[in-house]
């Protein structure tokens, strides 16, 4: 039998020319957004002000699977597309296990993550409609390097609300990012009102995904010709990202293998919702029983012990309402250093799934995440990011059933980017600084108590 090559690269011709919408085969489609101030069901339109047209048509739209990538778009996607899928041979070797491990890695562009498959579009369509200016937020600083470099290739002014604590801990992202032209604040900042409000309940905070949401947000709708963009957690975000599962997908085919089991981390979502995309449309119809599992950090456990209801999306509670798996946007979590993963909700899509029991879902404390990172980084020489090591801890563990079991189970994981601006994080495990938290059943509670009621 041939042995299949330690790394697969689709040729050019083979990138895919169209996006795949998840919601057209979901039986349960996501519920609808929520008008944050009639809580109605809100119309494509009362989005404007906040997103692009093109962005916001993508996020209401659940009726059209595919939808063609602009060329435009795929000429940049040419640059760093499509990435390879690897077989983690000598992974498997130091595992002793007999599963055949395979891994999308996305990290093979200057932002060193998935993230540049949305940024592209997204600052694409502001081009379009002659937006000059865009804000955003970022955690560990991955969507912000990418949407600054997108902003940079189209000539967009942007402001990039980055979360204190991972600001502080990750200060060589400042540098990229302003190298490519880019604003950046630490939030909560004193420069909007929704910052000012909460430095004034908590000036010692760190920070949160959902306070620097709430900034870029305000800034958007205050700000002649500029508009917000989200790196996660969105429909149209997992959307693009449905460009990594469309290429694995066609890889494994080339291979002549199929998945028994897929894991990525989960966040907000964008991330494992576009590496699973073609896979749970074979399980939705019918044709596949393959086992998708979501690992989330154990600080910031939204699906594991969050509550599937309607909240806010951010901690001002200025945005939309979606219905997701929620710890409550009040929540903060603790400073630890998955910074991507931070984030009170789930994406609405993934949410809808999970509670469908279309997939599963784990949670693990970061000593035990990169303990699995050191262990691939040594085998496999790619330094993954904090965010990336929870689906390698997943397939671990995945790998360490099978020697006991004796199965070769196939296993796909998602390494969504490189973790070359983490090395505090990995000085802190190797010295044995690193500690672990886990919010307590009261902590969870007092966030729950704060849900939207209606």
């Amino acid at each position: 039998m041939k042995k299949i090559p330690h790394r697969l690269y689709l040729t050019e011709e083979q990138l895919p020319k169209q996006w795949y919408s998840l919601r057209t085969d979901m039986k349960n489609k996501p519920a609808p957004l929520l008008n944050p101030a009639t809580h109605k069901p809100l119309k494509e339109e009362e989005l404007y002000p906040i997103f692009c047209k093109t962005a916001a048509k993508e996020e209401m739209d659940d009726t059209t699977a595919y939808f063609d990538i602009p060329e435009e778009i795929l000429e940049i996607y040419k640059v760093y597309r499509p990435s390879p899928l690897s077989r983690a041979y000598d992974l498997e070797r130091v595992l002793e296990t007999p599963a055949k491990i395979y891994y999308k890695f996305e990290g093979n562009n200057t932002s060193g993550s998935h993230k540049l498959n949305s940024a592209v579009a997204q600052a694409y369509y502001a081009k379009k409609e002659g937006i000059t200016r865009l804000t955003t937020e970022t955690g560990a600083g991955q969507w912000g390097t990418a949407l600054a470099i997108a902003c940079s290739y189209f000539g967009i002014n942007l402001d990039v609300y980055m979360v204190k604590v991972s600001y502080n801990q990750k200060p060589d992202r400042k540098s990229i990012i302003e190298t490519f032209g880019a604003n950046i604040i630490p939030s909560p900042s004193n420069t909007t009102n929704a910052g000012r409000a909460i430095l004034a309940a908590d000036p010692n905070t760190h920070g949160s995904l959902g306070c620097a949401i709430s900034e870029a947000v305000e800034v958007a709708v205050t700000t002649d010709n500029c508009k917000y963009v989200l790196g996660s957690v969105l429909n149209q975000v997992v959307l693009h990202q449905s460009v990594i599962g469309l290429e694995t997908y066609e890889a494994m085919n080339i291979l002549g293998e199929k998945p028994d089991i897929i894991i990525g981390c989960a966040g907000g979502g964008s991330n494992l919702g576009g590496l699973i995309a073609p896979f749970m449309r074979d399980k939705l119809q019918g044709k596949s029983d393959v086992r998708i599992v979501a690992v989330e950090p154990a600080s910031c456990p939204s699906l594991t012990r969050g509550k599937f209801a309607y909240d806010f999306a951010d901690t001002g509670k200025i945005t939309p309402l979606a219905k997701m798996y929620t710890l409550g946007c009040e929540f903060k979590p603790s400073a630890n250093h998955a910074g991507g993963l931070r984030y009170h909700g789930m994406s609405p899509i993934l949410s809808q799934l999970y509670h469908d029991g279309y997939m599963e879902a784990i949670s693990v404390e970061q000593t035990k995440v990169f303990e699995a990172a050191a262990i691939f980084a040594r085998a496999e020489t790619i330094l993954p990011a904090p965010e990336s090591a929870h689906a390698i801890y997943g397939a671990i563990e995945e790998a360490k059933k099978c020697k006991e079991t004796g199965e070769a189970k196939t296993i796909v994981f998602g390494l969504t980017g490189t973790g070359y601006f983490d090395l505090r994080a990995y000085n802190d495990f190797r010295s044995g600084s690193m500690t672990d938290h886990i919010p307590t059943d009261e902590e969870l509670e007092e966030g729950f108590k704060k849900l939207p009621k209606f």
